[in-house]
């Protein structure tokens, strides 16, 4: 975390946290949801759930997408949040926490670019998709990387086990939706 966040927190302690209005995709990418945007609907729809989603606007300063990544974190509960100087903003999370991108040599980095480590286990849900659970946590692999991704299962460095979407909060030990279990309006942030 950031020194200057570390002071502004220590400076205003008792700041409300944020809930709905910054949302993590299937593909690592942030986006700033509004009211109007979030009257709209819901960042992600909840498994077997039918709903109209409502992203926001795609984050594309890289100054600020940094200054996210680096505060960044995950609070007792599992929710995840960026520090944003004295406040606390959760994340409406798409998919996961963390989106992998696999590199050549090996390396797994997560959307914020810091090392993944380890895999522990590895899993494929009812789309298809593979998630990894790491030193850092547990993530899904960028689409993009799935050439990579089959190479490492193709080498039996990953062997994936089937697991239901609905079952990866519990296994990651994390929330999708913190503004849902919030039970706190929007409009309060």
């Amino acid at each position: 975390m950031d020194d200057i966040v570390k002071a502004a927190m220590a400076k205003w302690p008792n700041v409300p946290h944020c809930y709905g209005w910054l949302g993590l995709d299937a593909r690592g990418q942030w986006f700033m949801r509004d009211d109007p945007t979030q009257a709209a609907g819901p960042f992600a729809c909840e498994p077997g759930e039918t709903c109209t989603t409502a992203k926001g606007s795609r984050l594309q300063h890289d100054k600020l997408i940094e200054f996210i990544h680096r505060n960044y974190a995950c609070d007792e509960s599992g929710c995840w949040f960026f520090q944003n100087g004295p406040q606390r903003v959760y994340v409406e999370l798409e998919i996961a926490p963390y989106i992998w991108r696999l590199q050549p040599d090996g390396r797994i980095l997560a959307h914020t670019g810091q090392p993944g480590g380890e895999v522990q286990l590895c899993w494929l849900d009812e789309l298809g998709r593979l998630y990894l659970r790491t030193e850092r946590g547990l993530g899904l692999v960028h689409t993009s990387d799935m050439d990579l991704a089959a190479q490492a299962v193709d080498a039996g460095r990953w062997v994936p086990q089937d697991v239901a979407f609905v079952q990866l909060p519990v296994l990651g030990a994390y929330v999708r939706s913190p503004q849902r279990n919030s039970r706190i309006s929007p409009q309060q942030c």
